[in-house]
């Protein structure tokens, strides 16, 4: 599986808001064994929105986007995704029953705008919005996935947590598991070897497996050792990294590493 994540939102663009969204769901796609070539961010615009859904769906077979689910005119992501999907519009009774008692929560009148948010393509699946007024959608047709979640983090991340993790894991098949090995920054390093450049030629035995892979990363408090292995299950990659970390850490020697983990992302 290939996916793309488009970012939808004109005030990202002018830098207003800083695109969290991206990062967060790179980590989380990368821990389901999901590769993510590309990140776009587009504006509130539906030519724009179906041109950048050309090019992702030219190199990949699914899409999450995020933002232009509200009730506003500018809010058009899913509009441009039940026309591109050729879906119809309906209305879901379970989306609009939580959207009636989320406004109802912050005593908040309905509006034929409010109602808007509870119309979703037929024939997809619904993630109901338990932090805000917006549900999310996943579209499939021929071969291609579309999945879309409200740009807000604090409404993204639970509903992808709840229901986007299971619905990818059944069709990733695999997970990656990584470890960090941290070097100490140059202050606190007896010698200094623990730059990216001479860590990289220290690891030069392993640098290009295919898995586990090993990658390093220039970092301001020390070079970061990346192993990262793809298996079936968290269980089997983890059996994967155990010889690939202890042969970096006889490489990199005891004496300039800062601390081994496992990538909480």
């Amino acid at each position: 599986m290939i996916a793309e994540l488009i970012s939808v939102g004109t005030e990202i663009l002018l830098g207003n808001i800083v695109n969290t969204n991206a990062q967060y769901l790179s980590k989380k796609l990368a821990s389901l064994g999901i590769d993510v070539h590309y990140q776009t961010v587009v504006g509130d615009n539906s030519d724009r929105i179906k041109n950048t859904l050309d090019v992702a769906f030219s190199r990949g077979d699914t899409v999450i986007l995020t933002g232009g689910l509200g009730p506003t005119k500018d809010d058009m992501t899913k509009e441009m995704l039940i026309s591109y999907f050729h879906k119809k519009p309906v209305l879901d009774k379970s989306a609009l029953a939580a959207l009636e008692a989320r406004l109802k929560m912050l005593n908040v009148e309905m509006t034929e705008h409010h109602k808007k948010q509870a119309i979703v393509p037929d024939d997809s699946i619904v993630l109901i919005n338990h932090n805000g007024t917006a549900p999310g959608v996943i579209m499939e047709d021929a071969g291609k996935t579309a999945i879309l979640l409200p740009g807000p983090p604090k409404e993204m991340k639970p509903m992808f947590e709840e229901y986007v993790v299971d619905y990818l894991a059944k069709r990733s098949g695999k997970v990656f598991v990584s470890v960090n090995i941290k070097m100490l920054d140059f202050d606190h390093a007896p010698v200094r070897i623990v730059g990216e450049a001479p860590c990289a030629d220290r690891l030069e035995p392993v640098i290009d497996q295919a898995n586990p892979t090993v990658a390093t990363y220039a970092k301001d408090d020390g070079c970061l050792i990346r192993i990262t292995a793809s298996a079936p299950s968290k269980e089997e990659a983890r059996v994967l990294l155990k010889p690939t970390v202890e042969k970096c850490r006889r490489l990199l020697g005891e004496t300039y590493i800062n601390y081994i983990r496992e990538d909480e992302g």
